[in-house]
C-alpha cells in the first residue's frame, strides 16, 4: 500500500513521532493508522525501557493553585540535561502533572503515575512520560510532589525561576505576605517553622559539636555549658522561619512580621530541582560521540 504524504501527517499529529518513525511504521502497518499508533507506543515504551537507568537530575519545579487559593501543588519533574528542561513539550509536561496532582486524590508517585494524565484522555501520566522520552530521547521522572490544603487559610507560593519552589500554609495573611514568607523560604531555607519542631537528635549532634570545639578553650565545666547553651540557642533561630531575619527586612525577624500582621504559617515546603540525587560525573563530548556512532 502507497504511504502517502497526508497518512504521515496524520500519525505525526497523533503520536509526535518523528516522520521517518512515522513512515517506517506505517510500512509496517500497511497502512492501517491505528495498527502504526500501536507500533509507535511499543516502541516508544522499549525506548524509554533503555534510558531508564541514567540519571535524570536536571528538571522543572511546577506549582498549581485553586482560584481560591485554598489548595495547591508543587512537582517535581526530571529530565537529564537543563537543554531539555528548556523544551516545551516537557515544560507542557510537567505542568499538565501538577495539573493532575491538584485535580487528584492521589498520594504517592505510583499512583499519580497510573492515572489519566488529563481529563477525557485515557492516556495515563507514565505512559505520558514514556512517549516523551521516546520523542526527546532523555529519561525523564516524576520525582515527587506535595498538596497543601489550607481550609481556614490560604496557600501561599512562589517560584524561584523553574528551580526552586514553595509552598506555605498560612492563616491571616494577605496574598502579598504569603508570597513574601513563601520568598523568604526560597532563599533562606529553614529546616522548621518553630524551635519545636527541630528533630532532637539534630540538635543533640550540634549540641556535640559546639561542646567538642568549647572543649578546647580550656574553660570550667559551668562556663562550657553556658558557651554551648548559647551556640544551641543561636543554630534554633538560624534554622527556623520564627527565628530568621526576614529576607526583605534584615532588621526584622519573621515572627515580628508575622506578629505585626496578625498571621501565622502552619507548614511550608520547599523544593529545589535534583537536590539529594547523586549525578554521576562523566564526559559530555564522549558521550554526544557515542550518542552520533549509535552508542
Amino acid at each position: 500500500m502507497e504511504i502517502t504524504a497526508g497518512m504521515v501527517k496524520e500519525l505525526r499529529e497523533r503520536t509526535g513521532s518523528g516522520m521517518m518513525e512515522c513512515k517506517k511504521a506505517l510500512a509496517e502497518a500497511n497502512g492501517d493508522l491505528d495498527a502504526a499508533v500501536e507500533i509507535l507506543r511499543k516502541s516508544g515504551l522499549a525506548k524509554a525501557d533503555k534510558k531508564a537507568g541514567r540519571t535524570a537530575a536536571e528538571g522543572l519545579i511546577v506549582v498549581e493553585t485553586s482560584p481560591d487559593a485554598k489548595r495547591a501543588a508543587m512537582v517535581e519533574v526530571n529530565c537529564e540535561t537543563d537543554f531539555v528542561a528548556k523544551e516545551q513539550a516537557f515544560i507542557d509536561f510537567a505542568r499538565a502533572v501538577a495539573k493532575c496532582v491538584l485535580s487528584n486524590k492521589v498520594t504517592s508517585v505510583d499512583e499519580l503515575s497510573a492515572i489519566p494524565l488529563a481529563a477525557g484522555n485515557s492516556q495515563t501520566v507514565d505512559e505520558a512520560r514514556k512517549a516523551l522520552i521516546a520523542k526527546i530521547g532523555e529519561n525523564m521522572s516524576v520525582r515527587r510532589f506535595v498538596v497543601f490544603e489550607s481550609a481556614a487559610g490560604k496557600v501561599g507560593s512562589y517560584l524561584h525561576g523553574t528551580r526552586i519552589g514553595v509552598l506555605v500554609d498560612m492563616q491571616g495573611a494577605s496574598d502579598d505576605l504569603a508570597r513574601d514568607i513563601a520568598m523568604h523560604v526560597a532563599a533562606s531555607k529553614p529546616l522548621c517553622v518553630n524551635e519545636s519542631e527541630v528533630p532532637a537528635d539534630v540538635v543533640a549532634k550540634e549540641k556535640d559539636i559546639f561542646m567538642a570545639q568549647a572543649a578546647e578553650s580550656g574553660k570550667p565545666a559551668d562556663i562550657l555549658e553556658k558557651m554551648v547553651s548559647g551556640k544551641v540557642k543561636k543554630f534554633l533561630k538560624e534554622v527556623t522561619l520564627l527565628g530568621q531575619p526576614f529576607v526583605k527586612d534584615p532588621d526584622t525577624a519573621v515572627e515580628k512580621l508575622l506578629q505585626t500582621n496578625k498571621a501565622t504559617v502552619a507548614r511550608f515546603q520547599r523544593f529545589e530541582v535534583g537536590e539529594g540525587i547523586e549525578k554521576k560525573a562523566g564526559n559530555f563530548a564522549e558521550e554526544v560521540m557515542a550518542t552520533v556512532r549509535g552508542g
